[in-house]
């Protein structure tokens, strides 16, 4: 229970971290300053390196260690945590609905809010491209920041003409490619996520009344950045 509890605790000031280091990186990027908001994606990054590590320190727990203090924690649940979702908002999946469960706290409701009415960072990062001369469409570009983010044949075909021309689009294709390996590392955290609970509870549903698992493996198919994945399949 001590470390289960140390984790989580643990967990919450690297995400703040996450949360300081991306807002800076933003603010950067909305100066035309890349360079310094690459130094910020990366270090977010290396942070998530640190916690996808903390889940192998949770997998010690076995499922009758967990038994043992589960009942303690009520309807305690991750969903709690303003941060993280204030974190996803930020890095683009938005869904409205996520938020309600902050309602209770007046403070922690009003910066989840403020998080999922900005715009995300891949919108920042196509009005970034567009400013610098790339054929990015309008409807990328003003749009309800609140929404999820549509995937757009037109902005494929954006990324595909940075990477096939690197040379000319030098520091947004290096941009890019930042935003790649902090998806990676969030997806290496998420699968690390699900593999611990299943090891511990099974199928069980959460404590928070999620479906556990299965809630853990939809998030997998989610993409903050999807056309920077599917141009690979493209070029």
């Amino acid at each position: 229970e001590m470390m289960f509890i140390i984790i989580h605790q643990a967990s919450e000031l690297w995400l703040k971290l996450c949360l300081h280091e991306l807002e800076a990186a933003i603010a950067h990027l909305r100066r035309d300053e890349a360079r310094p908001a690459m130094k910020m994606l990366a270090r977010i990054a290396r942070v998530q390196e640190q916690l996808t590590q903390s889940w192998a320190v949770l997998s010690t727990m076995t499922p009758s260690d967990y038994l043992r203090f589960r009942d303690r924690l009520g309807q305690s649940s991750g969903f709690q945590s303003w941060q993280y979702r204030a974190l996803e908002y930020r890095l683009g999946n938005k869904n409205a609905a996520l938020a309600r469960v902050h309602e209770p706290d007046a403070e922690a409701h009003g910066a989840v809010l403020e998080a999922l009415a900005k715009p995300s960072l891949y919108d920042e990062t196509l009005m970034y491209a567009a400013r610098l001369g790339l054929p990015v469409p309008v409807a990328a570009l003003d749009r309800d920041w609140r929404e999820a983010y549509p995937p757009s044949d037109a902005v494929e075909a954006m990324w595909r003409e940075v990477y096939l021309d690197t040379a000319r689009w030098w520091e947004v294709y290096e941009f890019a490619e930042k935003l790649v390996d902090l998806e990676q590392k969030f997806q290496q955290w998420r699968f690390n996520h699900m593999k611990t609970v299943e090891r511990i509870i099974g199928f069980r549903r959460g404590t928070g009344g999620s479906g556990g698992v299965s809630y853990l493996v939809k998030a997998l198919n989610l993409r903050l950045f999807p056309e920077l994945w599917t141009v690979r399949t493209t070029l």
